[in-house]
């Protein structure tokens, strides 16, 4: 099947801030099932223009924008790529499933709202999800992303949610939940309150997170992260690729027991420029109630 970030079986929505388009929204991606077909954000832009998210990058080919991912579903795997095996390492296997867009609940200039299914490569229902994007202005160079996600698990089965990191992988490869290929030329910087670098904010639990950075052709931005749930914790890269993921599995494995709902509550504030760290904690500090 194409590759082609842009073939897909939907139109793609958009979000807007005012008139000005902010992002658009692929639901519904005609893509080879090795890159974990599932809705995603790209491009997502600044107010100014500047393209923050990469799709479909050639080092990560799996990685699709702004998206929610995780490698191990009870076994399967959502996030594309190879699946790490524990005591092997990286390997290619037939357990790629998708996450399926069911239905628009509602679809405005700058609130999208829908269902969706989390299967295996056989079809059958994993999770389903509840899901809701808004868009909203903060000031004349910074808008803000709410990305609102309910999973539930089936009636008679727990899911279990693990990542690289909980099969065995060290170096702290505990990917899988929100995350956010950014574009960037060259490595960007990666800071909360009280910590700098990949190495000291990766697997933190900091209550925001801010990447910022130039995008290819110039325009300097910062995304400011907060939305980590109970357990969750801070996945960062910048020196192999820029990303940032809110981890439901860092280093333990995540649990959804029979008939409960896993509840995700994330924000992205996206600014033109460099923000220094107070301006970044004072935007994270209006969390929504």
């Amino acid at each position: 099947m194409s590759t082609d970030p842009t073939a897909v079986t939907e139109e793609p929505a958009r979000l807007l801030v005012g008139a000005t388009e902010v992002a658009r929204y692929v639901v519904d991606p005609a893509l080879d099932a090795r890159h974990g077909p599932r809705p995603y954000l790209h491009p997502v832009r600044t107010l100014g223009g500047t393209v923050v998210t990469d799709a479909l990058p050639a080092d990560h080919v799996w990685h699709l924008g702004a998206s929610l991912a995780v490698q191990d579903v009870d076994g399967v795997n959502l996030w594309g790529g190879r699946t790490y095996v524990r005591d092997v390492g990286y390997t290619w296997r037939a357990d790629h499933g998708r996450i399926v867009h069911t239905g628009w609940s509602r679809r405005s200039a700058d609130l999208l709202a829908h269902q969706a299914q989390w299967r295996d490569p056989h079809g059958r229902v994993l999770l389903t999800e509840r899901r809701q994007l808004a868009a909203t202005a903060v000031t004349s160079d910074v808008w803000r992303l709410d990305l609102d996600s309910a999973l539930t698990a089936p009636p008679d089965r727990s899911v279990r949610l693990g990542s690289p990191a909980t099969n065995g992988r060290p170096g702290g490869a505990g990917y899988g939940g929100f995350f956010w290929r950014a574009a960037a030329d060259g490595e960007p910087t990666v800071y909360t309150a009280d910590a700098a670098g990949e190495e000291a904010v990766n697997g933190s639990a900091a209550p925001w997170l801010a990447l910022a950075g130039t995008a290819p052709g110039g325009g300097a931005y910062t995304l400011v992260f907060a939305g980590l749930g109970p357990g969750d914790r801070w996945f960062v890269r910048t020196a192999m690729y820029p990303g940032v993921c809110a981890a439901f599995a860092f280093d333990t494995p995540a649990e959804i027991p029979a008939g409960t709902t896993r509840h995700g509550r994330y924000q992205v504030w996206i600014a033109d420029g460099i923000l220094p760290p107070d301006r970044c904690a004072t935007l994270a500090s209006d969390r929504r109630s």
